[in-house]
């Protein structure tokens, strides 16, 4: 081991964190495709129209109108910063292709912690409260436990927001 330069260790977590990353992401997109119900893709295929369907954000999924919850790419909610709350348009394309769009963010507050990693989830400690924040946010930022971090949440502090989007690596 002492062998092994410290450079090639770190690019080869990288590349390994990177592969954990797309891997979540194939999954999401192949729930996205093919869904808990295969139904609606299939209906939309066969009537060739588009579906709307527009619901909130709770961290990780859309939960739509419809009551359906709906698995939103977890790069998009990363890239977007996608806050607990805010309120999302799902379009099923002809094709059955799911796009995502934000069409209402709700008013948000920004606040640091610290990053930490339990049970295989990470968490940015505030001091009064833990969120979670998405595995694709921490690779993105480079981010590490013991990091400091900026993040959004809910800027009405009654809501009980148990995710947060990951602003920037301090």
């Amino acid at each position: 081991m002492a062998d092994v330069p410290e450079k090639q260790i770190k690019r080869l977590r990288t590349l390994i964190d990177d592969a954990e990353t797309n891997l979540a992401a194939a999954k999401e997109l192949l729930v996205s495709l093919v869904g808990d119900d295969p139904v609606v893709v299939d209906k939309v295929k066969d009537e060739n129209l588009g579906k709307v369907i527009e619901g909130v954000f709770d961290g990780q999924n859309m939960v739509g109108s419809d009551g359906k919850v709906y698995p939103v790419p977890a790069n998009y909610a990363s890239k977007s910063k996608l806050v607990q709350g805010d309120i999302l348009k799902l379009t099923i394309a002809q094709d059955g292709a799911f796009m995502y769009k934000q069409i209402g963010p709700i008013p948000r507050r920004q606040i640091v912690g610290t990053l930490i990693q339990k049970e295989g989830h990470y968490y940015v400690d505030v001091g009064e409260k833990q969120y979670r924040v998405l595995l694709a946010s921490v690779t993105y930022f480079k981010a590490k436990p013991g990091d400091q971090v900026s993040v959004n949440v809910p800027e009405d502090v009654t809501v009980d927001a148990e995710w947060a989007a990951l602003e920037a690596a301090l």
